[in-house]
C-alpha cells in the first residue's frame, strides 16, 4: 500500500475540531466506536471530544509515519450510509472538512472517499481561480448551465471538481429530457442507441441521412467519453493522483458546453 504523507498538525487539529464539534460533530460514543473499528488507540477517552480525537489520531500518525489510518478514520466517519436520515448534517460536515483538507491536498467527495487535489495556500486562492476561469469561459460564450459550476467552493481544491460537477449536469439534462432514470453508459444507451429499424429515445437531429446518423452516434460517444474520463476515475483515488490543470479544465468545460447546447436541441421521439 502506498504511504500517504502525514497531515500537518494544524490541519489535523482543525479536522478534529470539526469532527469533535460540540454541536455539529460526532458524539463521544461514535468517536469511541469509530476509533475501535479503525484499530486506533483511544488514549484519552475522558477528555473533550476534539482533544480526545486529536490525541488519538496524532499518536497514530506519528506511529505509522504516514496518514493512511487518518484517512481511513475520516472516510469511516463520513460513510454516507451513516447519514441516510441526516443529509443536511452530512453536507455541512463535508463542506467544513473540505475547507481544511484543501490545505493538505485532499477533497472529500459525496461518496465519503478522500481524493487527491491541488493543495491551496491562501483562503483567497479559490476565489481567484474561479474568477479567472469564469472570465475565460465567458469569452468562449460557454453555455450558462456550465458556468454555474465554476464556483469558488469547487475550485478550492483543483479544477477537477468543477469539471466533474459539470459532467454530472449533462447526465441530469439527459434524464430530464428523456424521463429515464439510469446513469453512466447505460443512460447513454437507453437514451441514444438506435435499434434496428427504430429510433432512439432522444435524437440530436432528424436521422434522415447517413451524415445525420453519424453525427448522432458521434455525439453519443462524446458523452460516453466525457463520463468515462471524469466520472469513473474518482473510484481509484487516492491511490492514483489524477490532476487537471486550468487549460485542461477550459477545454473540457468547452466540450461540456457543446454537449449542453446539442442536448437543448435534442428531441424526444415516439418509439415504435
Amino acid at each position: 500500500m502506498v504511504k500517504i504523507r502525514k497531515f500537518e498538525l494544524e490541519v489535523l487539529q482543525k479536522l478534529c475540531d470539526i469532527l469533535g464539534d460540540t454541536h455539529t460533530g460526532l458524539t463521544g460514543s461514535e468517536i469511541g466506536k469509530l476509533l475501535h473499528n479503525c484499530r486506533i488507540d483511544d488514549p484519552l477517552p475522558g477528555y473533550t471530544k476534539r482533544h480526545r480525537l486529536f490525541e488519538a489520531l496524532s499518536q497514530r500518525q506519528e506511529s505509522d509515519g504516514c496518514a493512511n489510518n487518518i484517512i481511513a478514520f475520516i472516510q469511516a466517519a463520513m460513510n454516507p450510509v451513516r447519514y441516510v436520515d441526516n443529509r443536511e448534517g452530512f453536507d455541512l460536515r463535508r463542506n467544513r472538512l473540505n475547507k481544511a483538507l484543501a490545505f493538505a491536498g485532499f477533497f472529500l467527495e459525496e461518496d465519503g472517499k478522500l481524493h487527491y487535489a491541488e493543495a491551496v495556500h491562501t483562503l483567497s486562492e479559490a476565489e481567484q481561480r474561479a474568477g479567472r476561469l469564469r472570465k475565460q469561459l465567458s469569452e468562449r460564450n460557454i453555455h450558462p448551465d456550465v458556468l454555474r459550476f465554476c464556483r469558488a467552493e469547487l475550485l478550492q481544491d483543483n479544477y477537477f471538481h468543477a469539471v466533474f460537477e459539470a459532467t454530472k449536469s449533462v447526465a441530469d439534462k439527459i434524464r430530464q429530457k428523456s424521463g429515464l432514470k439510469s446513469d453512466g453508459s447505460k443512460l447513454m444507451d437507453d437514451a441514444f442507441a438506435i435499434s434496428l429499424g427504430g429510433y432512439p429515445h432522444l435524437a440530436f437531429n432528424s436521422l434522415q441521412t447517413e451524415t445525420e446518423l453519424s453525427e448522432h452516434k458521434g455525439l453519443m460517444n462524446l458523452i460516453k467519453g466525457l463520463f468515462g474520463t471524469f466520472r469513473n476515475v474518482t473510484a481509484h483515488a487516492p491511490k492514483i493522483k489524477w490532476s487537471i490543470n486550468e487549460q485542461d479544465a477550459l477545454d473540457m468545460l468547452t466540450l461540456t458546453s457543446l454537449l449542453h447546447r446539442r442536448l437543448d436541441g435534442a428531441v424526444r421521439t415516439s418509439i415504435p
